[in-house]
């Protein structure tokens, strides 16, 4: 028995001698040389104490005294609207800036007053198509083994309140729209947090099951039977959190001054046809500005859509300029668009005011964060975190824009009037996307629309939901 150990001791010592180090003792580790190097890199100067002194007791403050924009509400183009809509709690920015732009529409072409679709019956729908989307990658992925990326990502990602243009477009052409009023907001539509959570449990568990299943011999026709059982338990959930969708009601269209339009029943889909009456997927083109990708080139992002049978994402990538010439064209012929940024960053919320500036990291760290935008793209430093509604531009006697504006979802008092309005060099730096009506594409746009769309994988950090 002794010698059996010794010679197992021996070969694996043996082994070791043979076999590549997981470690090397000392290269790339922090050494007491390089120690006393990291620590001259703060002197304790008067000034370095003093800002010392204040981050401790205050935080970290970055705005700068001397780099704050001073910019107005007055705008040389600016497409009418009425009201602000409130998201609350919730990441449906994108549902409210895509709505908010067909609400502008339906109140210019009546002459009605105040109108709100509502959310709340978009919504719903977006939640089962996404519940059906995640069952079904999981049917279609079955034979992969659970470690598999693209399983692993579906896993993580099962379901959220968070998206794109296209789950507009996808979801109102579907199911139709209904005014707010039919369908009004819940404590858990203005606050998704909890409904979210419990939903992505259901899901996750309902495609643990449907993989056992498919292990065990099930047919796919039998993994479908046991995907719409799942799917009525999100069905029964969703109507507890959000109210069950309605299928008939009676609607009267009012003017500006409460006098009635006109008074009818509708279904959903018929209320669409009457009010917005387009096939929203193939009016629309989604343009971006992503310097890390090569611009006129069209691209679609795998999984990245809100129903199973949808539309994935797809965009054409275009210089700034491009889009921005875009999107004065249609902002001056009083077309409000769908808008999206990295809207954190150097933003002045009380003002509503987004410039380039205002954050004085370099006062902190004693030198400048001076990524590009390509740089801060690939580094993962900056990506579209919000979608808004673009209803403004401010362009000077050469025709050139000095400052935009959007109608933001976070309720009328917040930032400016419900607004924010941006330096035409924060645009430049922060703005990814915008949804244009076919009609104002470019010439060097509508020459490669039609391409076919290079793949994106959707794990790719620049694709990421607008909440």
């Amino acid at each position: 028995m002794k010698k059996n150990l010794l010679s197992t001791l021996t070969l694996a010592l043996a082994l070791s001698a043979t076999l590549p180090a997981t470690a090397q003792v000392g290269k790339g580790g922090l050494s007491e040389q390089d120690l006393t190097t990291i620590r001259s890199g703060f002197q304790n100067s008067p000034t370095n104490r003093a800002l010392l002194n204040a981050i401790q007791a205050n935080g970290m403050v970055l705005t700068s005294a001397t780099n704050q924009a001073s910019l107005t509400g007055e705008f040389s183009h600016r497409v009418a609207s009425q009201g602000i809509a409130d998201q609350k709690q919730s990441g449906r920015c994108w549902l409210f800036t895509g709505l908010n732009v067909l609400r502008a529409e339906l109140m210019q072409k009546n002459q009605s007053g105040e109108f709100f679709f509502s959310q709340n019956y978009s919504f719903f729908w977006d939640q089962l198509e996404k519940s059906n989307l995640f069952l079904q990658g999981i049917i279609d992925t079955r034979k992969k083994p659970i470690n598999d990326q693209t399983v692993a990502w579906l896993f993580r990602n099962p379901i959220g309140d968070g998206g794109q243009f296209t789950g507009v477009s996808d979801n109102l052409t579907k199911y139709g729209v209904v005014p707010s009023e039919i369908m009004p907001e819940t404590t858990n539509s203005n606050n998704t947090g909890r409904l979210s959570s419990l939903l992505a449990k259901v899901l996750r568990q309902g495609g643990i099951r449907l993989r056992q299943a498919s292990e065990k011999g099930a047919s796919e026709k039998q993994l479908e039977k046991q995907k719409l059982e799942v799917l009525q338990s999100v069905y029964r959930l969703l109507v507890l959190n959000l109210g069950e969708p309605p299928t008939k009601f009676t609607y009267t269209l009012r003017d500006k001054a409460g006098k009635a339009i006109s008074t009818k029943e509708y279904t959903p889909k018929s209320f669409y046809q009457e009010f917005i009456g387009r096939d929203l997927r193939n009016s629309y083109v989604m343009i971006m500005n992503d310097p890390s990708r090569p611009y006129f080139k069209t691209y679609q992002i795998e999984y990245d859509r809100h129903m199973y049978d949808g539309k994935n994402w797809t965009y054409v990538n275009v210089p700034i300029e491009e889009l921005k010439a875009m999107a004065i064209a249609s902002i001056q012929d009083s077309t409000m668009l769908y808008y999206s940024c990295d809207v954190g960053k150097e933003l002045d919320s009380k003002r509503g005011i987004l410039s380039l500036g205002y954050t004085d990291y370099e006062a902190i760290l004693g030198y400048p964060i001076d990524m590009n935008k390509k740089e801060r793209i690939e580094s993962g430093d900056s990506g579209s975190t919000h979608a808004m509604t673009l209803v403004a531009v401010d362009l000077n006697a050469e025709g050139k824009p000095t400052k935009w504006m959007v109608q933001n979802s976070w309720g009328a008092t917040s930032g400016y009037q419900g607004h924010l309005i941006m330096t035409d060099e924060w645009f430049d730096a922060y703005t990814f996307r915008i949804v244009v009506d076919k009609k104002y594409l470019t010439e060097k746009v509508k020459a490669v629309m039609n391409d076919k769309p290079t793949m994106l994988p959707p794990w790719d950090p620049m694709f990421q939901a607008e909440e």
